[in-house]
């Protein structure tokens, strides 16, 4: 158990950006959310999962939507009470804590601001070690955790709430209600006990988010690209430097879609690679071969920063590096691969670890 101090809540902002693979939010704003609730209504408590009692309510909040759109409909605060009130209503029983339901810039940084505004802890770990594009797309649904009922809130003060047959009705029905209220809504979901989340939760990703965002931060002060420490620390690999050459994406459905073009440079001179997205960075191919996929980690940082860009902030002409991040174990499991594996996402691909391709001399085909 500790206390969230600022300096922490920036570093683990930058660092869940970079665990975003592309989505999950915009940093920047994401950091001021949680700050502003913070000097509001008081420190955050940031518990590890082995605190939680076992019959204890937690809730996850977050953030449903297309990025691109919150960087214009900013959250006005109250959609995270109408959500996390609406649904302890239905369950009548108090939240005793709030959990990422991804790693993101936007995503890991809505749970700090309910709980401030709430004044309940928050739990160290999420549901997917990363950011992935649908609902069900979570270690719960993987444990068989159902992820309704769950509340849907906009800023007009609008609530919906959903009980659903299977997770997958969630994310469809969900997903027509967000485009509805403007592409951007707050969502309270999966409700589980301490137990669930001690079975089932990725651990320690809000400690791991505040490792990465520290080194990249320290990188920026000293002037000194950080690039060995990152992949030492996550276990990564250096796939492509370039410069973007073209970004092609459009709003579709709910989600940011489109594919990010790039020519090398230095070592990468006279190769190219291109990223697909939807709203996170989905299949890398370099010169025609695939170089890594879902559920993989790709992220697309800063050349000179090592600061993340993610998918909706994408614009010719940046250099960049691309780098490739094996994923939590439980995303390899047969039913992850069919929830998060390329094939889910329309690829006609099998899925083969990011660590096998790196090995390889040749790329895979």
């Amino acid at each position: 158990m500790r206390i969230l101090n600022e300096k922490a809540i920036e570093h683990m902002a930058l660092g869940a950006s970079l665990l975003g693979t592309g989505g999950g939010g915009d940093p920047h704003i994401g950091k001021l959310m949680a700050l502003d609730a913070v000097r509001k209504y008081g420190p955050v408590t940031l518990l590890s999962a082995d605190e939680l009692p076992d019959d204890a309510l937690i809730v996850p909040s977050a953030m449903m939507g297309a990025p691109v759109v919150i960087i214009e409909k900013l959250p006005n605060g109250q959609e995270f009470i109408h959500a996390f009130k609406g649904l302890e209503g239905v369950l009548g029983k108090k939240v005793y804590a709030t959990i990422p339901i991804e790693a993101g810039g936007v995503n890991s940084m809505i749970p700090i601001a309910v709980a401030a505004q709430l004044g309940i802890p928050l739990v160290d770990a999420d549901g997917m070690g990363r950011a992935f594009p649908e609902l069900q797309m979570v270690t719960y649904h993987l444990d068989d955790i159902p992820a309704s009922p769950m509340v849907i809130a906009d800023e007009k003060g609008n609530t919906v709430i959903l009980n659903t047959i299977t997770n997958k009705w969630a994310e469809d029905l969900a997903r027509v209600l967000t485009v509805s209220m403007g592409a951007s809504v707050m969502i309270s979901i999966y409700p589980m006990t301490g137990r669930q989340v001690k079975e089932s939760a990725i651990l320690n990703i809000m400690s791991f988010s505040e490792d990465i965002g520290r080194i990249i931060m320290e990188g920026r002060e000293k002037n000194v690209l950080p690039l060995e420490e990152i992949l030492e620390t996550t276990k990564g690999h250096a796939l492509f430097k370039g410069k973007i050459t073209d970004v092609e994406r459009k709003l579709e459905g709910g989600f940011n879609r489109g594919l990010c073009k790039l020519s090398g440079v230095d070592d990468y001179k006279d190769m190219s690679m291109d990223i697909d997205f939807q709203n996170e960075n989905l299949v890398a191919a370099r010169d025609g071969h695939i170089v890594a996929t879902v559920p993989d980690l790709i992220c697309i940082v800063d050349l000179d920063t090592m600061v993340p860009i993610t998918t909706e902030s994408l614009k010719y002409g940046q250099r960049v590096l691309v780098l490739g991040i094996p994923c939590d174990s439980k995303w390899r499991s047969p039913k992850g691969l069919e929830t998060v594996g390329p094939r889910y996402f329309g690829y006609d691909l099998d899925y083969v670890e990011i660590e096998k391709l790196a090995e390889t001399k040749e790329p895979l085909p």
